[in-house]
């Protein structure tokens, strides 16, 4: 347990991309892994292929592992929305979404030299599962993979070559240099026929010689479900991971093979746990799953750029702010005020929106607190003098009050319990956002190296530290 800090009530007046979990689904077989990888989507192949890359090199002097290869990402031309899932909801209560099962496979290929992945996604035909040991996956022309071992199978477990049989190189499965592969499954649900009623799962394949490598997820009838369980780590590409939860999300996509105008600097979830939104510096807004597109700043130009979001409670609007204190709604979202035509001691760094979302609070990198339409002023840091600055906020949907965390880990509660702060540790790197637990008993942290911090009753479920990732922006559940 970390250690305790007194409680902070205040005064008057807020590199590498970020390593997901696509090909480090070998992290728990890692060590009779020949080679190592390390991200879900984009930042998938990329560390995943220099891990074949180095694997090839390797292999030629002698038998040994290896470890990941840079990708050049292709440019995309920014649009003001850009939709990356295909999932749709019904227009039903918030409360008990009916989402359309997703069914969509992603993939990312590295032939001989090249480096670019051949990045596809398609639909996913009915799987052939047997005995519930043996599963077979086809999508797209030719693309299949086949999985299958002597006990049944497990979801929330990595396999790779010493625990099932696995073909998932398509042509190249018969390399002469041989081929690792290795399957993590984060959903399998089975009726009590045995038969398979969804799945999802994430795999890469890799011949030993370099020679081809192959990654990506696999989602068939999936739905969320695990909703508001665990949380989403994202890095300023727009990468994700999830976890404690099935990552739906990461299954729908993510920004990682977009090369964005600026970085990401916000990103919230929609009621449902079907869909996001991520938003970047310049405004621009970016959709998957449920999340509507209801507006952005990608084409205006602004005076200070944007540094936060949050979402409506009905999932059908949005803000943003920037640094500035200027705030942008879309949607069903109201415009309560912002900060935009005051001179501030310190820049904004956060927002937060009230349960009733009839007013939100905005805070700077000082602790100032900035209260607009239903939300109350419970105190700030504005009169102290801060080891680190502040870097986010979260609001405790029971008290109606919130707390602030500073880069150094300190946290600072108004009208919320403090479960506990970091602020008496050495960090390797500086926190960037928070967020709490749905019953409001605890609250987790993320730093930019991807290290996660959990107190009160938040689960500690794994985060990216130790990956070597350095961008990490925010964390979301």
């Amino acid at each position: 347990m970390f250690g305790v800090e007194p409680v902070h009530t205040g005064c008057a007046t807020v590199g590498p991309r970020i390593v997901n979990r696509e090909m480090a689904l070998i992290r728990q077989a890692e060590s009779s892994s020949p080679f190592r990888t390390r991200s879900r989507r984009t930042s998938t192949l990329q560390t995943l292929l220099t891990a074949v890359a180095i694997v090839a090199v390797t292999t030629l002097a002698a038998t040994a592992s290896a470890s990941g290869a840079g990708a050049t990402t292709p440019r995309v031309s920014r649009e003001l929305g850009r939709s990356l899932g295909t999932v749709t909801v019904h227009p039903e209560a918030a409360t008990g979404h009916a989402v359309d099962p997703l069914n969509k496979a992603f993939t990312e290929v590295f032939i001989g030299s090249a480096t670019t992945p051949q990045v596809a996604t398609a639909t996913v035909n009915t799987p052939t599962f047997v005995g519930g040991n043996s599963l077979d996956l086809s999508w797209g022309p030719t693309d299949s993979l086949d999985i299958s071992t002597t006990t049944p199978l497990q979801a929330g477990t990595t396999y790779d070559d010493s625990s099932a049989t696995i073909e998932a190189c398509q042509g190249y499965q018969s390399d002469p240099s041989g081929v690792s592969s290795a399957v993590t499954i984060d959903q399998l649900n089975v009726d009590s026929l045995g038969n398979l009623q969804s799945v999802a799962l994430l795999f890469s394949c890799a011949t030993n010689s370099g020679s081809y490598a192959i990654g990506g997820t696999v989602a068939y009838n999936v739905v969320p479900s695990t909703p508001d369980q665990g949380y989403y780590v994202y890095g300023g590409d727009g990468s994700l991971a999830g976890f404690g939860n099935d990552e739906f999300l990461s299954y729908l996509g993510d920004l990682s093979t977009v090369a964005l105008n600026e970085p990401v600097v916000g990103m919230a979830t929609t009621p449902s746990s079907a869909g996001y939104w991520m938003v970047a510096g310049d405004g621009g807004v970016f959709t998957a799953g449920d999340a509507g597109f209801y507006g952005s700043t990608g084409n205006l130009r602004l005076n200070q750029p944007v540094v936060g979001m949050a979402a409506t409670p009905d999932g059908k609007g949005y803000w943003f702010v920037a640094a500035d204190g200027g705030v942008f709604a879309y949607g069903d979202a109201g415009f309560y005020g912002s900060t935009g035509n005051l001179h501030l001691n310190k820049p904004i760094v956060g927002m937060a929106a009230t349960p009733d979302g009839k007013g939100y609070w905005l805070v700077a990198s000082d602790g100032g607190v900035f209260t607009f339409g239903d939300a109350q002023f419970y105190g700030s840091t504005g009169n102290l003098r801060l080891n680190k600055p502040i870097v986010g906020m979260a609001a405790d949907t029971t008290t109606g009050g919130y707390w602030l965390v500073a880069a150094d880990g300190g946290v600072f509660s108004f009208n919320a319990p403090f479960h506990g702060s970091a602020g008496n540790l050495r960090l390797n790197e500086p926190i960037v956002g928070m967020t709490s637990t749905p019953d409001n008993g605890g609250y987790w942290f993320v730093a930019s190296d991807g290290g996660v911090f959990s107190f009160g009753d938040a689960p500690f479920s794994g985060s990216l530290g130790g990956t070597g990732t350095t961008d990490v922006a925010g964390m979301t559940r």
